[in-house]
């Protein structure tokens, strides 16, 4: 079961809606979720998106997506998708917290830089392998 709030300006509900549901049904479909997109600006840190967990760090449920409102279509569905995936990472146990650093597969990777993150470089690879399963799906 899933319960999504999208809130947030400057998005396509329908759009945010249509990726969540897809991406859930077709890797979590058992799972009993609970996520919310923000859409909010994010060019002054830097980034597109994050992924966060909302509460429990033991076999978390309750997500929070955070999305930049300033991206084109395209962009849009590979961030959200890239942030799914983090989130799928959370829920199968890969990426946890310990003592307040982030681990992924039982190594910690709080000091490492962005692009030598592993669960980043899964993210990124299977972004691209997602956005073409989904626009093949809508096609």
């Amino acid at each position: 079961m899933l319960t999504l709030y999208a809130e947030g300006y400057g998005f396509s509900k329908r759009l945010c809606e249509d990726v969540v549901c897809w991406f859930v049904s077709r890797h979590l479909p058992r799972h009993k979720l609970e996520i919310e997109v923000l859409h909010r600006g994010l060019k002054r840190e830097c980034a597109l998106g994050y992924c966060d967990i909302a509460e429990g760090s033991y076999r978390p449920r309750s997500f929070l997506i955070e999305m930049d409102t300033h991206l084109d279509k395209q962009t849009y569905i590979r961030v959200l998708l890239h942030e799914l995936y983090h989130m799928l990472q959370w829920v199968r146990g890969e990426l946890k917290l310990k003592a307040s650093k982030m681990h992924f597969k039982g190594e910690c990777v709080e000091d490492l830089e962005y692009w030598q993150k592993p669960h980043e470089i899964h993210a990124h690879w299977n972004e691209k392998v997602l956005y073409g399963e989904y626009m093949k799906s809508i096609s």
